[in-house]
């Protein structure tokens, strides 16, 4: 086993293996070192801050590839003016390395619009704002859509959502006012179903049910009805119904009298026209009823009887002053006269009643 392992011939085998495998991993160091350009390095220049057009001059002349990335625009910056270098400058690379370069774009990047169309404006403005688009005028335009965003406008062209614009744009925007109203419904009646569409969107109105005679969806059909009928005043987006057929509306009277009698309401021209006034009531306020004041019970007044001896004194009184007094009576005399006895009666019957003789008859 031995001696067959030490012959000369496999030894001779072994060697020769051996020189082939050597070779072969010198031959393939030696391949990579070509292709590598190994030993041969190259300084990146400086190249930062320099205008990308000279710096692809000098890159070209060092034997250096290159790579133009932009970064996002920096209005601190000149345009195109090169920002960063990768790898650093002043490192050793080897020939044909390519070298990656951050250039300061010509202005902002291009945007793309939101799909802000129908929506509340409030919102749509919030929007719009956060992909760094501007307003500018805000044109309200009559819509039943009140206080929707219904166009974008840029440079006075409407833009679809998606379309790319610069960042900072000043666009127009317009926003739905509400409906109109009171607007005068067309008439469409012997158009055909296509002009019809358009005369009614034309109008601000809505097309509302198309009903075909013979159950086609011809547009070349013509209109013998409309409801509501032409002059009558809708508000804007209303729906208008048509009645299409082949034949004129004149070969379609029938038909028309009938829709008349459903669609029409009928007003009878014999009856006195009503009149509606308008009552305007304001609100009455009643004042609190104040309770009236008890009536004050007053106390008579103790009148002095008025007897027929007082009558008769003041009559007899008249004529005792006109006649000659009488003498009078010494006070001590228990004796009295007739008028002497008649007077002091008339006294004692007045005494009560002094204050209702507030006045004095006096004859001379």
């Amino acid at each position: 086993m031995l001696k067959s392992l030490f012959n000369w011939k496999v030894l001779l085998n072994l060697v020769v293996a051996i020189g082939v495998f050597v070779g072969l991993v010198w031959l393939t160091f030696r391949w990579l070192e070509y292709h590598t350009n190994h030993g041969q390095e190259i300084p990146v220049p400086n190249i930062v801050n320099k205008s990308v057009h000279d710096a692809v001059k000098i890159l070209d002349d060092t034997g250096l590839e290159y790579e133009v990335d932009s970064a996002n625009y920096d209005p601190k910056y000149r345009p195109f003016q090169v920002l960063q270098v990768y790898p650093a400058p002043g490192s050793r690379v080897k020939d044909g390395r390519t070298v990656t370069l951050k250039v300061n774009p010509r202005t902002w990047a291009p945007i793309a619009v939101p799909n802000v169309i129908n929506k509340y404006s409030g919102l749509a403005f919030q929007r719009l704002d956060q992909v760094g688009l501007k307003i500018g005028d805000t044109i309200y335009e009559p819509s039943i859509q009140k206080d929707a965003l219904l166009r974008i406008l840029y440079k006075g062209n409407a833009v679809n959502p998606g379309t790319r614009l610069p960042r900072f744009s000043t666009i127009d925007v317009v926003v739905g006012s509400g409906p109109m109203r009171n607007i005068s419904i067309p008439n469409v009646v012997g158009l055909t179903v296509k002009e019809a569409r358009a005369v009614i969107t034309k109008s601000m109105f809505e097309v509302g049910l198309v009903e075909h005679e013979d159950g086609s969806k011809d547009e070349s059909d013509i209109i013998y009805y409309q409801d509501p009928a032409s002059g009558d005043v809708r508000d804007q987006g209303m729906q208008i119904d048509l009645w299409a057929s082949k034949k004129t509306p004149a070969e379609l009277r029938a038909k028309v009298e009938q829709l008349n009698s459903i669609y029409r309401m009928k007003v009878d021209t014999s009856l006195p026209p009503v009149r509606y006034e308008e009552v305007h009531s304001e609100p009455s306020y009643d004042a609190p009823v104040v309770p009236a004041p008890a009536p004050k019970r007053e106390t008579p007044k103790p009148e002095a009887p008025k007897t027929e001896a007082s009558k008769n004194q003041t009559t007899a009184a008249k004529p005792a002053s006109a006649t000659v007094e009488k003498p009078k009576t010494p006070a001590g005399n228990g004796t009295h006269t007739a008028g002497s006895t008649t007077k002091p009666a008339a006294t004692t019957t007045q005494q009560p009643a002094q204050k209702p003789k507030a006045k004095k008859v006096v004859v001379e």
